[in-house]
Order: C-alpha cells, then structure tokens, then sequence
C-alpha cells in the first residue's frame, strides 16, 4: 500500500488494485504544486469525498471529468455533483461501498458541509463525513474534518484500524491536541499521518506535540507527492 499526501486533507492511496484520491484539493491549495497535477491524479479509479467544503471538493469535478472517475460521497452531495456533470455514487453513514477488493465504509465526523466554492451562497451538502478503507489486511481511518468524539468508539471497536489519516490543524477542527487525545482514548495505531495543518497560518504549523503525545505510535510527517510505504 502507498500513500501519497497531496497537501492539506488531500490524500492518494494505492491499495488493491486501486487508486483513491481522498478529498483531492489540488488547484489553489498553498501546500500543493499544480504543475504536478497530472501526475496525483495519473490512474485514479475512484474519489472520495468527506464533505463539501472548497479546500475539499471544489476540484473533483473537474478530475471526475478527466479521468472518467466515480466520486463517492454522501447522497445530498452526489445528487449536487451529479448535476455538475460527474459521476457520483452517494451513500450513507453506516453504509459500505466495494470498488473493487477494497470496501469503503462512511462513518461520522462533526463538522459542517455546504458547496462553498463558486457563484452564490453556500449550498446545504449533507452531513459531513469519515471513511474506513479496508483492503489487503489493513483497516484505514480517514477523520475527515471533525472533532473529537465518542462515535470514535464505536468506529474504533467495529473496524480496529491500525492506520489514522486525522485532521489536526485546529481552529476549524480537532487541533494536534485534540488529535493526540483521540487516537490514545480510543484507538490502537500503529501509525498516524496527521492533515489539515499548516496550510494556513490560522492553522498549527508543527506536528511535534502529536509526536510527543504519542510516543508507541509512528507518526509520519509527509511530504506532499512523495509516497510512502505501509
């Protein structure tokens, strides 16, 4: 399996036979070099989106367009992406999608979701959203944005993933703190990539007080378009 950060949440995972692109904020987004797009989205297969806001899904048409990529996505928000001319796949919270030998589940976050990218006010998107991706024995979890909270439990007692994607930049959602906290209370992970962080400067630049918190677990700090290993 390879990971590849694409900068703020936005994530490639190559797993199964597969290639996700994980809320793909590619153009505008500081932390991410556009003239490298062809190459973050060379052979995707499907996207996933966590909810709707901008630096999350304002791109995913134009790479659903492009590539001929299903985006997968929570059903008020397939249905809005749907009329823009791409091909969505909505689901639910608690449901599961196949795409091919890897099974992607949506689980809750807290947060907020509208379309807030382009012309007029903000557009209601459904819920907000996480994602375990299984496949090849291991057990992914993306937060999405989010807080802490107590569905992390359950999430964390159905599915014991041994990998955490968590959001940690604070302001607008759980901060390294927050993150830490998270993945002690509930969760066992043998590695956790943090996101959401420095994009901004409202944002936490340093991922060192999620290092020091969580000394039994790998923490990796990446670096946007180069792959690791897991």
């Amino acid at each position: 399996m390879e990971i590849t950060w694409l900068g703020h949440s936005g994530f490639r995972i190559e797993i199964a036979g597969e290639v996700l692109l994980v809320d793909p904020w590619l153009r505008g987004n500081p932390s991410f070099p556009e003239d490298r797009w062809d190459e973050a989205v060379a052979g995707v297969t499907a996207v996933l989106l966590s909810h709707g806001h901008g630096d999350h899904a304002s791109n995913t048409i134009e790479i659903s367009q492009k590539t001929g990529a299903k985006i997968y996505c929570i059903h008020e928000l397939s249905g809005w992406l749907s009329r823009q001319g791409a091909e969505v796949v909505g689901f639910g919270k608690g449901g599961t999608v196949r795409i091919g030998e890897v099974a992607v589940s949506m689980v809750t976050a807290v947060h907020s979701s509208s379309v807030d990218f382009g012309e007029g006010d903000p557009i209601y998107a459904g819920g907000e959203a996480g994602f375990i991706i299984r496949a090849e024995g291991r057990s992914i979890y993306f937060s999405g944005d989010t807080d802490v909270t107590m569905e992390m439990d359950v999430i964390a007692d159905r599915y014991a993933p041994d990998i955490g994607i968590l959001c940690a930049g604070g302001h607008y959602t759980m901060d390294m703190e927050g993150a830490a906290y998270a993945a002690k209370r509930f969760f066992d992970f043998k590695t956790v990539i943090p996101c959401h962080y420095g994009t901004f400067p409202i944002l936490e630049q340093s991922i060192a007080p999620l290092v020091q918190a969580l000394p039994d677990a790998d923490v990796l700090e990446l670096t946007v378009m180069e792959p690791v290993i897991l």
